[in-house]
């Protein structure tokens, strides 16, 4: 690959420290700098050996810095984006694009115009196991793929923190841009176009605010159709107890079906299994356990980045239909509008 690669990260929160400045290390990159206007942000910064910045124009001056991580909450991702894109840098920006549509537009303008490397962060194409699912898959395994069904939830209720101090935006519409359909179903879209080499063209959703005391989403329903006739269907939740099984991914074909169980987040390993059409027997698939999704896309973006022979990996323009079909998901569903709320009290889960 060449030189390690010197990361700059735009936005320095629960995941930006836990699992991108990781991946940074584990891949054999540096990272050079932090922008954050967070004191206490900025301090963990430092303690890794980065450069603190309060802003965006002290990191895009950083002359070590190639390639920049945006890990703002959603609604900031524009500005960034389109900062970055006018210095050069290489942009590797959180799901989803933006908040709002709109922005997400204006983002891949930008980089369009200045034709720097940008890739949405969806990191669940990197995992080794839907790696060796779209393998499955184009070698024929399950025959003619008729159907996608994807589980991907989790308990986020209003005081939920990972860092001690931190409001938790993803339940503030002005901010998220919407709820758990916003958070969690933009990974679900875009894994289905990487597993069948095509994307959802139709969409439609349900969206509930069943569980918890803040306005957005709680849960959403989506159903979907690519052009080719392949179903797809993702339940996204903020109200499932983490307890309970709540990652799964099924393909199913006229010979069998696919399944992969707790491969959907950030984390590595989960498990893969194969179960034939014909006989009911089932198989476990093996795939490399320990590699982490975080890190297969940063050695990922950092091949791109040194040979931009694999650039056609990336696209701001698949990731803005991405973004079109939450938007055209959210206007599909009646009950959702800024500033809705459950008619019920909320619940918690049993202890």
């Amino acid at each position: 690959m060449g030189e390690p690669i010197g990361w700059g990260i735009v936005g320095f929160g629960w995941v930006a420290r836990d699992f991108m400045a990781p991946a940074i290390r584990a891949a054999g990159h540096r990272l050079v700098a932090v922008c954050d206007p967070g004191a206490d942000a900025r301090a963990a910064a430092a303690d890794l050996g980065a450069r603190a910045h309060a802003d965006l124009a002290g990191l895009m001056a950083e002359p070590e810095v190639e390639a920049v991580y945006v890990a703002t909450p959603n609604h900031l991702h524009r500005g960034a984006v389109e900062a970055l894109a006018e210095s050069g840098k290489a942009i590797l920006c959180e799901k989803p694009m933006a908040a709002a549509l709109e922005d997400a537009e204006a983002m891949e303008a930008a980089v369009s115009r200045t034709g720097v490397l940008y890739g949405t962060a969806f990191d669940q194409r990197h995992h080794p196991a839907h790696r060796l699912l779209r393998d499955e898959i184009r070698a024929g395994r399950v025959g003619t793929v008729t159907a996608i069904r994807i589980v991907y939830a989790c308990w986020l209720d209003r005081g939920w923190t990972a860092i001690p101090g931190q409001q938790n935006w993803r339940i503030d519409q002005a901010q998220a841009g919407g709820g758990a359909l916003m958070d969690l179903a933009p990974h679900g879209l875009d894994l289905t176009d990487f597993l069948l080499d095509e994307p959802i063209l139709d969409v439609t959703a349900l969206t509930q605010a069943r569980a918890q005391d803040y306005a957005v989403d709680d849960g959403a329903l989506l159903i979907g159709r690519t052009g080719s006739g392949v179903l797809a269907s993702l339940h996204v939740a903020y109200n499932c107890p983490d307890a309970l099984p709540r990652r799964r991914l099924e393909i199913a074909g006229t010979k069998g079906l696919l399944v992969a169980q707790n491969t959907m987040g950030q984390e590595a390993g989960g498990t893969v299994s194969f179960i034939d059409g014909a006989t009911g027997g089932a198989a476990s698939l093996p795939f490399d356990t320990e590699a982490s999704p975080f890190l297969e896309q940063v050695r990922a973006f950092g091949r791109s980045l040194r040979d931009p022979a694999g650039r056609d990996a990336w696209s701001a323009g698949r990731d803005l239909h991405t973004m079109r079909l939450l938007a055209r998901a959210y206007a599909a569903s009646p009950a959702h509008h800024p500033g809705y709320r459950p008619a019920r009290s909320p619940v918690a889960p049993a202890a």
